[in-house]
């Protein structure tokens, strides 16, 4: 198979930092066997993989989903992980879809593929709150999204976001200071972290509780202040005495009321920057990235009700904005194209310059789904409208091939 040039990640100004408008197109398809595509790509031209494979289960949607056993299953999916690995950079990650079915047999296998080191998260993804009410047992809400990096010591996933920071979670203010705070004990809770392991954080503060002031040294007003549990045994602070005299105005003295009565204590005042971000969970609520519902609704107005279980964008959304805006996305089992449309919509959002390369197979549709009756014989054609309504409504443009 010829070798593939890939859409790579665009030059930076060497004086500024900034990066330039982007020239190529934000969307593009390949339509072939994707172990075969795969193989075809270059060593590390991708961040982020994005895999929504079969899930074994037999169901009968538009596409194959039934490779019998979990031995058969394991075997289609070992080479194309592999191959999913050789393309991502070192700083890249790779995120995969999966429910109950094969979940344990998934995660020793990437554990095999990437390295049990490079194991980063096992989220749970609320994508039917109501529970699939057919069959016997639980209803079951969730599915799995398992997160490995290609290179755990180098890799630029960020697990955070800036979307459950709550405003409110910030109730302090002070005169002239526009920014909002809250107020985190100074103290190293963790018990592992006291006197004996860690000597050179036991140190005296002394602070003012009437002005707020904490200095490292002995001033007027101030009383001196030594970290203790709550159980009044020894603790230590999380500063340094150099930080504590770099950072005087980020430090609030108060009295408090503890077990033992009345006592004074030492805070840091936890600033709500612009941009703060907060570290995700690894329970995904649907009320957060979407629902299989909302995701039928999102690709219906694009395309009509093509595909039975599509994925929410929102869940691409999120895993996209733990990476660089200027990320290069895999996406091996493109489906219904949700992955593509995420990055139209993230760049949409933060005038990102990601790019994503939908790979999808131009196997015939099965007969009576949604999608044969809308008229789309194979799977790939799926992929291929959607991705240009995409181009059309978002912005970012498409190219196959």
């Amino acid at each position: 198979m010829a070798r593939i040039t890939c859409v790579g990640r665009r030059p930076k100004d060497g004086d500024n930092g900034a990066v330039p408008a982007q020239t190529t197109p934000t969307n593009r398809l390949l339509v072939g066997d994707n172990l075969d595509v795969l193989s075809g790509l270059p060593e590390a031209s991708f961040d982020l993989a994005y895999l929504d494979p079969p899930y074994n289960t037999g169901n009968g949607f538009a596409y194959r989903d039934s490779y019998g056993s979990h031995a058969a299953w394991t075997a289609m999916m070992r080479p194309r992980l592999e191959q999913v690995r050789r393309v991502l950079a070192p700083g890249g990650a790779v995120a995969v879809s999966i429910d109950d079915h094969e979940v344990a047999h998934l995660r020793l296998l990437l554990d095999e593929v990437f390295g049990e080191d490079c194991f980063l998260a096992q989220v749970v993804v609320n994508l039917n709150p109501k529970g699939r009410q057919l069959g016997r047992g639980f209803a079951t809400s969730h599915e799995y999204l398992l997160v490995h990096a290609r290179d755990a010591a180098a890799c630029v996933l960020d697990a955070s976001t800036s979307d459950t920071v709550d405003p409110d979670d910030f109730p302090h203010e002070d005169p002239g200071e526009p920014r909002r705070y809250r107020r985190l004990p100074l103290r190293n809770t963790n018990k592992k972290f006291n006197p004996v392991t860690a000597p050179t954080m036991h140190y005296p503060l002394w602070g003012d509780p009437v002005s707020g002031a904490v200095r490292s040294a002995p001033f007027v007003g101030g009383v001196e202040v030594r970290p203790v549990f709550g159980d009044g045994t020894p603790a230590v602070w999380r500063w340094s005495v150099p930080r504590v005299d770099e950072r005087p105005r980020d430090l609030l003295c108060r009295e408090i009321r503890g077990r033992d009565g009345v006592r004074v204590d030492v805070f840091q005042k936890d600033w709500l920057e612009p941009g703060r971000r907060k570290k995700l969970r690894t329970i995904w609520l649907a009320e957060e990235v979407g629902s299989t519902d909302t995701a039928v609704a999102e690709l219906k107005a694009l395309v009509g009700h093509v595909f039975e279980s599509p994925k929410p964008t929102g869940l691409l959304r999120r895993l996209l904005a733990t990476m660089p805006a200027d990320a290069r996305v895999l996406d091996p089992f493109a489906g219904s194209g949700t992955t593509g449309h995420a990055v139209a919509l993230a760049n949409a959002a933060d005038g990102g310059t990601r790019t994503c390369l939908s790979v999808d197979v131009a196997a015939p549709v099965r007969p009576g789904s949604n999608a044969d009756l809308a008229g789309h014989a194979t799977v790939a054609d799926v992929t291929r409208a959607r991705l240009l309504a995409v181009a059309e409504r978002v912005g970012g443009g498409f190219a196959e091939g």
